[in-house]
């Protein structure tokens, strides 16, 4: 099982830093999200100061992008990263993709099917394999002439995966794609009779196995030995939750756990401002459903008895803002990175 970074909005220069300090405790690689700033120059120095780390986008928003544009990169982060390079494609939710990038956004679902075969049709296309063709609801593409094709390198199998949540989602994943970015905000119970179920069904339709679809969950894993020591990432937990839980298409989990009308209360509380109140309509009980709290020895183990079987990669979603208030932890996330990985 591998251990990731999660981060995003770095300069170069920090993202080449931070990638020689990780690499160096025995981290597997980053994860770098889209945001404020596009991923693709962040790990390209991130991949230039630490040749052994894997890199991939979680995510990169797919929609307002052709999908000629994602496979080029995807193809040239490939060949200059050595083949650590995998492309995480998302769809976001409508009001960022209309009215942030002044795209269009219908059917999310049956969309992201249609860029994630143009995708491949590229790559298949830049492989040699055949000319580009692609005839979907959403995308054609049918011309790539010679002068206008990459080069071709020894790094050509390319990893697409998409991050999912719903069902309709979560099938796209397994009838297509490499992989699947599990959302921060998951059960066990929602992984176990939602998501896998899900993604088996869309591996049956393509007659693929599902095992063969990796994981990368994002995890809010909260080390410490006392509760004091763990009270900070505790905290942002609890109002990540709440910000994750307040979009009501993912609010169904609360429903799913036995705690009706949360994301109601959150959704509310929300609109009116006030963060606070959503981070104290999130219980202890609640957030220990979303979290892993453990003493940083333990760590490790908790993270394998909760998610082997499942997770190709683990993904830490909180240790960015620990190193930054706590860069001493450094060697003690290393640690957790090196036991999963030995394990």
């Amino acid at each position: 099982m591998e251990f990731d970074l999660m981060t995003g909005g770095l300069s170069w220069k920090e993202s080449a830093q931070l990638a020689t300090q990780l690499e160096g405790a025995g981290f597997s690689g980053m994860l770098f999200t889209e945001a404020g700033s596009v991923p693709w120059m962040m790990i390209q120095a991130a991949a230039t100061a630490a040749p052994s780390l894997h890199f991939a986008t979680g995510i990169a928003v797919a929609f307002p992008r052709s999908p000629m544009i994602s496979a080029q990169v995807a193809w040239e982060m490939a060949q200059n990263t050595e083949g650590r390079f995998r492309l995480g494609l998302g769809s976001q939710i409508k009001p960022h993709v209309e009215r942030r990038y002044g795209a269009v956004f219908d059917k999310p679902a049956p969309h992201m099917r249609d860029y994630v075969g143009a995708v491949k049709a590229c790559i298949r296309a830049f492989r040699g394999e055949e000319k580009l063709f692609h005839e979907g609801p959403y995308y054609s593409l049918s011309l790539l002439p010679g002068a206008w094709a990459p080069t071709r390198h020894d790094f050509e199998d390319v990893k697409i995966d998409i991050s999912a949540v719903g069902p309709l989602m979560c099938r796209v994943a397994g009838e297509l794609c490499d992989g699947i970015h599990v959302h921060p905000l998951h059960s066990l119970p929602y992984l176990e009779k939602r998501l896998l179920p899900a993604v088996a069904a869309g591996a049956a339709k393509a007659s693929r196995k599902a095992e063969d679809i990796d994981l990368i969950i994002p995890v809010f894993a909260i080390p410490g030995d006392s509760p004091e020591e763990r009270a900070r990432a505790t905290q942002v937990a609890r109002t990540q939750v709440a910000f994750y839980g307040s979009t009501r298409n993912y609010a169904f989990q609360f429903d799913d756990l036995g705690f009706e009308g949360t994301g109601e209360r959150l959704d509310r509380l929300m609109k009116a401002g006030d963060i606070g109140g959503m981070a104290s309509t999130i219980s202890d009980e609640i957030l220990s459903h979303f979290t892993l709290a453990a003493r940083w020895d333990d760590m490790a183990d908790a993270l394998r008895d909760r998610y082997q079987g499942m997770a190709t990669r683990i993904v830490s979603y909180l240790s960015m803002d620990d190193l930054r208030n706590n860069p001493g932890n450094l060697p003690r996330w290393g640690e957790i990175a090196k036991a999963l990985r030995a394990g």
